[in-house]
């Protein structure tokens, strides 16, 4: 049985200030084995972030059907961690209350909450930072607790939503490292979001590439590089070429098709 299943999904929002319908998704279906580590690759405006939403419960689809385990999404649940694009800290709690926090929810004793948490600053690297308060905490180490407070779930899925977007390159690359270590140790599935070849090609198993609005998958692209990833190795050059020749490709048809929309809008500018 599939991890994650997508079966037709479409999403229309309604675009108030042009008093017409916005076809977001198109026809999107996808399927996630266990253990996979699946990259949501496009544009800006694609529709990544909104199909992460859908499975993490947050979004509804127009059309289709999202499934995790085999049991229909209709809204969050515990089996589905999320990590975003800040890490969305609670300011007033240190690090260990921040990871435990949903644990405190369910009533669970302080020390258990501890030791709980403990385990998981461990694997993300934050030793000694337990007692930190989130405004001491650089980018990176903020993103660690954020980690860890999904991983503590023991969800199913972990879902994330370009969580290193704004980290320097160097911190970057340090927490791609560190989450393919977590999920190789953890075999949970991931879905990630995210606009960087580089990056995508570096973590995932499978890169879905999207097509520009409306959102459709324009392939779906099976990795077999070996890790670490050797990003100046011919097979991931070889990927990386394919997959930037797709976005070049979508980018001239999106130009393509804005011009009748544009010369339109202007005639109707010089008849007024």
């Amino acid at each position: 049985m599939a991890s994650i299943e997508l079966k037709n999904i479409t999403k229309i929002f309604r675009d108030a200030k042009r008093k017409r319908d916005l076809l977001a998704i198109d026809d999107v279906s996808l399927s996630v084995e266990p253990n996979q580590f699946l990259c949501l690759l496009g544009s800006s405006g694609c529709g990544k972030s909104t199909l992460l939403n859908m499975i993490a419960g947050f979004e509804k689809p127009t059309g289709g059907s999202v499934t995790v385990g085999g049991k229909p999404v209709d809204g969050p649940g515990a089996d589905r961690g999320m990590v975003f694009q800040q890490a969305n800290l609670m300011p007033w709690l240190p690090v260990w209350e921040n990871v435990a926090f949903h644990l405190r929810l369910k009533g669970w004793r302080k020390a258990d909450r501890r030791a709980a948490a403990q385990e998981y600053i461990d694997m993300v690297g934050l030793q000694g930072f337990e007692n930190h308060f989130p405004a001491e905490l650089s980018g990176g180490m903020s993103q660690r607790v954020g980690i860890a407070r999904a991983l503590l779930l023991n969800p199913q899925v972990i879902l994330m939503d370009e969580p290193f977007a704004a980290l320097d390159a160097q911190t970057k690359m340090d927490m791609q490292e560190e989450l393919v270590a977590i999920w190789q140790k953890q075999r949970c599935t991931i879905v990630f979001v995210t606009h960087s070849v580089d990056e995508a090609l570096v973590l995932g198993t499978q890169v879905a590439v999207l097509t520009s609005r409306p959102g459709r998958v324009r392939e779906l692209i099976d990795l077999d590089l070996p890790r670490p990833r050797d990003i100046t190795g011919q097979q991931f050059n070889d990927h990386k070429r394919h997959i930037l020749n797709l976005i070049r490709e979508e980018g001239m048809q999106q130009r393509k098709e804005a011009k009748p929309d544009s010369m339109a809008a202007s005639r109707q500018g010089a008849a007024a």
